[in-house]
């Protein structure tokens, strides 16, 4: 059952990582509608790198940001978020790979791969909580200037890019915590197992030896002799 708990994990979080990969480079983290006649209807979408323009007639233009420092905080550090869960989610697929008990690597330590099972798993987790960090901050600043009634620059909405965003965070959660349910499950196994008790190899490992018969005396074997067969009946 662990194995197969394992398989669900990494396959979980393997989706998730990808599915992550595709909202970093997706174009619409947050839309807006400007609203007018049949010629001026426009579409404004933006994520971390650039911001996009489209028309009813079709024309589509982009640009990106060209100074990282004049952009605000919350998209830098989105920015270092997203490809920090990006790249701990290669390593949490790497260790993956070593720990999972249905490959043929480092079979023979199973102890060593128990280790990377849950060190993938970690790493699986971290990068979807980073994922699920950086996607809520996101939408938590689209929220706050859509309601707000002072703001006076271009409000946008959430963009689909957020939602798989969220899908994605949770699948990698779920994924990780999976991988360290089995290993939970492995180690409570080992510990439970009790090794076939070997009399004769424990003794001599422990340095136990038994003692030595006693040797019949001199005594009382002439002694014995005194005596005829009969004595004993």
């Amino acid at each position: 059952m662990s194995v197969l708990l394992e398989a669900v994990g990494v396959f979980l979080a393997v989706v998730g990582w990808a599915m992550l990969a595709i909202t970093l480079f997706n174009s619409y983290w947050r839309v807006s509608t400007v609203s007018g006649n049949v010629i001026t209807t426009s579409t404004i979408f933006e994520n971390l790198w650039q911001s996009c323009a489209t028309d009813s007639t079709g024309v589509y233009n982009c640009w990106e940001f060209q100074s990282l420092l004049e952009l605000p905080a919350y998209l830098q550090a989105s920015r270092a978020l997203m490809i920090s869960a990006l790249v701990l989610g290669f390593l949490g697929l790497l260790c993956g790979m070593v720990g999972l008990r249905c490959t043929k690597v480092a079979e023979d330590n199973p102890n060593m791969k128990a280790k990377m099972a849950a060190l993938s798993g970690f790493m699986f987790v971290l990068a979807g909580i980073c994922g699920m960090v950086t996607v809520s901050w996101y939408a938590s600043n689209i929220t706050r200037d859509f309601f707000n009634p002072l703001f006076v620059g271009t409000k946008y909405e959430i963009g689909p890019a957020l939602y798989l965003g969220w899908s994605a965070s949770l699948l990698l959660i779920i994924g990780g915590g999976c991988l360290f349910s089995s290993c939970k499950g492995c180690s409570a196994r080992e510990k439970s197992y009790t090794y076939p008790y070997k009399g004769t190899k424990t003794a001599v490992s422990a340095g136990i030896t038994s003692p030595p018969r006693p040797r019949a005396d001199s005594n009382t074997s002439s002694n014995g002799g005194m005596y005829g067969k009969n004595a004993y009946v």
